[in-house]
């Protein structure tokens, strides 16, 4: 049986980084990025001092969810910072760098079932009827709300992502990033006039997302996301939402109407491309596109 010794060169904020460099090198951007995030946090909470990866006690995490709560940080927030210290403490003591003592079995690390919000189509069509041609970033942040809207609650990531030749004989056809999932989408009229409102893009994308040869693409993607949702928030108060509009609020109400226009789970499953060991596994490889369109075309005749 191999016997684990403490390695005192290991400091919690070296090795995350340290693992922080791994995931880039092996491209999980998004997973370096989740870590960057947590150590951020981490070391705001310890004033930046550093410890010892194996002075890591049950006492400090404490500390650490009771400091997140103190901020207004919800179960979730603070769950999903403690989970990624947890797998970074879990890979040392694998790696025979710490001697496992245990520091996370007082904090909550579950992820507690969140609240969709979903808008009625009254309140989806006052969104799209408002007058917003002097605000032209509201406007913008509108129009694409309604573009997810439009197509099926698509997730920004895939929006930003489309590119101009997945649009080809009155179909949008793309794989979405989350599942590599294949989804086939109708071309609407409604997706159209989004669409002329704006300049062509001059990169290989379609929408006027990622529209700037200057920066990368994710860097991008991630600030017109902030930007859009900052926005959405004015325009949620014009519209008279209650609490904050987002985009993913788009593709919860399309769900949402969805199933008030009594279209089956099994489609609105398939038609948002999510995958479930009940529903979407059943359905995938048999359910015809234009089932999904015709329940698309139902939804945007409502408004």
């Amino acid at each position: 049986m191999l016997l684990c010794q403490e390695n005192e060169e290991y400091t919690i904020f070296n090795y995350m980084e340290t693992l922080i460099a791994r995931h880039l090198e092996n491209g999980r951007v998004r997973t370096s990025e989740t870590y960057r995030a947590a150590l951020n946090s981490f070391r705001k909470f310890r004033k930046e001092k550093d410890l010892q990866l194996g002075s890591l006690t049950s006492d400090i995490m404490e500390c650490f969810e009771a400091w997140h709560r103190r901020r207004g940080n919800t179960s979730n927030t603070i769950s999903f910072y403690i989970r990624i210290i947890r797998a970074v403490y879990n890979r040392a003591v694998e790696n025979c760098v710490i001697i496992d003592r245990k520091p996370f079995r007082h904090v909550y690390t579950g992820i507690d079932k969140t609240v969709k919000r979903a808008l009625p189509l009254a309140v989806i069509s006052r969104i799209r009827e408002l007058d917003l041609s002097p605000l032209p970033e509201m406007d913008f942040a509108r129009d694409m709300f309604m573009l997810s809207f439009y197509m099926r609650g698509m997730s920004f990531i895939d929006m930003a992502y489309l590119k101009k030749s997945d649009l080809r004989n009155g179909m949008v056809v793309y794989r979405r990033r989350k599942t590599g999932q294949q989804l086939l989408i109708g071309w609407t009229k409604e997706m159209q006039r989004v669409l002329d409102k704006y300049p062509k893009n001059p990169t290989q994308y379609m929408l006027p997302i990622i529209s700037s040869r200057a920066h990368n693409d994710r860097f991008l993607y991630r600030s017109v996301g902030y930007s859009i949702n900052r926005h959405l928030k004015r325009v949620g108060e014009l519209a008279g939402v209650e609490g904050p509009l987002t985009m993913y609020v788009a593709r919860h109400s399309w769900a949402s109407a969805a199933k008030s226009k009594g279209i089956p789970i099994s489609v609105i499953s398939e038609g948002m491309g999510h995958e479930s060991e009940t529903t979407t596994r059943v359905y995938l490889a048999s359910l015809d596109t234009s089932v999904i369109d015709r329940a698309n075309d139902l939804i945007l005749g409502s408004l």
